[in-house]
């Protein structure tokens, strides 16, 4: 029935619309085999209502542990949280080293969120989860649930990504 109904709106609509809407479709397409590739391999996406601030607040306290406001400041960590590696203000593996470094570690439970986004997603059975399966996503933060590790995947080709782990 939604199909039909699909059909009709863009049977109606001009080319220069149609346009707008497959861009649209992409996006939408892209996060679901995105999501579909983790949940086949027996990963369950939760979404964390409650305390999700405080669990940003923590990367933010804990992985700039040594990193002052000032220089926050002038590397623009407000826009991008990975400019502390970017800008290499705090030592981290970069490029393949950083993906070897994560797939590595334990992966049972993981905390993941986006830059500018207030939500915070728990994976759990996520052991069999690898770095290439962010490839597709931009600006995203995975950690472990004790906050001793992390892992960005950013939108600059050139940049990142970035494995950090707590000393």
């Amino acid at each position: 029935m939604i199909r039909k109904e699909i059909q009709f709106i863009l049977d109606s609509l001009p080319e220069t619309e149609l346009q707008k809407i497959y861009w649209s479709i992409k996006i939408i397409q892209k996060e679901y085999v995105y999501k579909e590739k983790l949940i086949e391999k027996g990963v369950i996406i939760s979404d964390i209502f409650d305390g999700a601030t405080e669990i940003i607040n923590r990367w933010d306290k804990i992985f700039t542990l040594n990193i002052s406001d000032d220089i926050k400041e002038s590397i623009y960590y407000n826009q991008y949280r990975w400019h502390i590696f970017s800008y290499e203000v705090q030592d981290c593996l970069k490029a393949h080293e950083a993906r070897n470094a994560f797939n590595t570690e334990n992966k049972d439970e993981l905390y993941v969120m986006y830059q500018n986004s207030p939500s915070v997603l728990l994976y759990s059975k996520a052991k069999a989860i690898v770095a290439e399966d962010f490839d597709s996503q931009q600006d995203i933060y995975i950690f472990d649930r004790n906050f001793t590790w992390t892992y960005i995947n950013t939108h600059e080709d050139m940049c990142g990504p970035y494995f950090y782990k707590v000393k």
